[in-house]
């Protein structure tokens, strides 16, 4: 297995002058140098095609012990040096200092058709940053991450990649909701790809140390290499970093919108400098549409990551990032200004959103009206988001409409009469208002069902899943696998995805609690 290496993050940027791999703060260093722990008796047990194409690997090498050894963190690719990165962040509203990769070891990064990759894995071991972790992840964490950030790439929504999924061999303990009942689970291992993974908690670390010296550093290194159409870097060009960062989380978080998937743990150490999703935990997709849903059972209280506050997060933790940029820029306005285009640009890009899911294409003055009844109707009883955006596609008149998304409802049997009348009256004037638009009725269809997922990973799919690698039969994950390959298309032979939460499902464990150990 020949790859293509390059060092440019590490031979750029400045490393941990310790070496021993022991837990502690680092200073003045945006990584640590850590070696992955080895495993009893490591198993890949599912191996992204179209990654291994990325990165130059052939279908036979995938299968070689050398690549079983290496996305297991149990050989080290010749000349390369394995290292975990330092950041901080703001947890739940609350600066926690020093946090880094505390179970994410960076491999090597691979150059190949003229892109750059940094190969990851998550689960191999402790590094500097693990604090009071083992740095281990377990298999249904691991199959979670794996099938989710290939099921967003296909989505359409900027996310990392997975190359692999591999068990250790080896048991991990882990207390599933944090209530003081730990259990041993198989361990396992995640290979992660992205271009990179610079979160705003790389740069937020060393402003709150007031380390200019190495933030400026960071910062360069960024925009030298993944915002190079900016030109060098400047003060000026610093400015045009942050709205473009700015520009790339909002587009990102509008498309978790679209599709009603909630990330669960917004914390700005899980913010990709990319506007890419990353670290995928206790995340979930509305199933009965509710702005208040939260997956994460950590902040089942509060609710600050919840589906509706996740454009307000972004700018909230963009306000982090502004305060960590500040001390190079030094200039309070441009920030300022670029955080209330943000504001604005949020109301403009979620009304367009909305506007393509229902097949709204001209202009008219009623249609946040419109949209801010619809979204009331869907909160009335429990209405499946992804059902109903899909059923809507097929409507042609409002007198056939309730029949068409009926079974979009949990509860269709005691939908009152009241409920009833505010869908008619909704679909009258949904009717009225499709009538100004110019389109065919196959032409607004096909529109709507290119934004429209047929298809999501829900979380009882990937419990499903779970359940199945823990007895040994690994036949369901490469069965997601494909199915959400093709998110928007109808897929005949996969209809019996294409359906509301069972009810087993409802308040099961890994269904619909869900902790950031998930």
């Amino acid at each position: 297995m020949k790859l293509n290496i390059k060092n440019i993050f590490t031979s750029e940027l400045p490393a941990d002058t310790i070496l021993e791999n022991s837990i502690r703060q680092v200073s003045e260093a945006v990584y640590s140098f850590v070696k992955p722990k080895k495993t009893k008796k490591p198993k890949v047990i599912h191996v992204s095609q179209e990654m291994t194409q990325e990165l130059g690997i052939s279908e036979d090498e995938t299968k070689s012990e050398f690549f079983k050894n290496i996305v297991t963190g149990n050989e080290i690719y010749p000349n390369t040096k394995p290292y975990a990165m330092c950041y901080g962040g703001h947890q739940f509203g609350n600066w926690a200092g020093q946090l880094g990769d505390g179970r994410a070891i960076n491999l090597f990064e691979i150059e190949h058709n003229s892109k750059n990759w940094k190969v990851q894995l998550k689960g191999a071991g402790e590094t500097p940053y693990s604090r009071t972790a083992d740095g281990l992840a377990v298999l249904r964490s691991s199959i979670r991450e794996y099938l989710c950030s290939e099921a967003m790439f296909h989505l359409g929504i900027p996310t990392t990649r997975a190359l692999s999924l591999s068990l250790s061999g080896d048991d991990v303990l882990r207390d599933v909701l944090y209530n003081g009942n730990p259990a041993y689970e198989k361990g396992a291992i995640v290979s992660r790809i992205s271009p990179s993974f610079l979160r705003f908690g790389n740069f937020e670390i060393f402003a709150a140390r007031k380390d200019l010296k190495n933030l400026k550093k960071l910062v360069d290194y960024t925009i030298n290499h993944h915002f190079s159409h900016l030109g060098n870097p400047s003060k000026e060009n610093y400015i045009n970093f942050f709205k473009e960062v700015s520009g790339r989380t909002l587009k990102m978080i509008i498309d978790w919108q679209r599709v009603g998937f909630v990330h669960g743990v917004m914390n700005t150490d899980n913010m990709s400098i990319l506007g890419l999703t990353i670290d995928y935990g206790p995340y979930g997709w509305l199933e009965g549409f509710d702005f208040g849903w939260t997956p994460n059972t950590t902040d089942r209280q509060n609710k600050r990551y919840r589906y509706a506050n996740q454009p307000n997060i972004g700018l909230w933790n963009l306000y982090q990032l502004a305060n960590a940029l500040y001390p190079i820029i030094e200039e309070v306005e441009p920030l300022e200004a670029i955080l209330n285009q943000y504001k604005i640009d949020f109301e403009k890009q979620s009304l367009q959103m909305m506007k393509t899911k229902l097949g709204l294409f001209v202009a008219d003055e009623d249609d946040i009206k419109l949209i801010q009844e619809l979204e009331d109707n869907l909160q009335l009883v429990e209405t499946d988001m992804t059902l109903f955006f899909r059923y809507l596609s097929n409507f042609s008149e409002a007198s056939m409409a309730f029949k068409l998304i009926e079974n979009a409802f949990y509860d269709l049997e005691n939908i009152s009469k009241d409920v009833k009348k505010r869908w008619d009256i909704w679909f009258h004037k949904y009717e009225n208002r499709l009538s100004i638009e110019r389109v065919s009725f196959e032409e607004r269809k096909q529109k709507m069902n290119d934004v429209n997922p047929k298809y999501v990973l829900r979380n009882y799919m990937s419990q499903m899943a779970i359940d199945e690698a823990d007895k040994g039969n690994y036949d369901l994950i490469d069965e997601l696998y494909q199915l959400l390959k093709k998110p928007y298309s109808e897929q005949p032979e996969n209809e019996k995805w294409f359906a509301k939460r069972p009810e087993w499902a409802r308040n099961k464990v890994g269904c619909s609690m869900l902790s950031c150990s998930s």
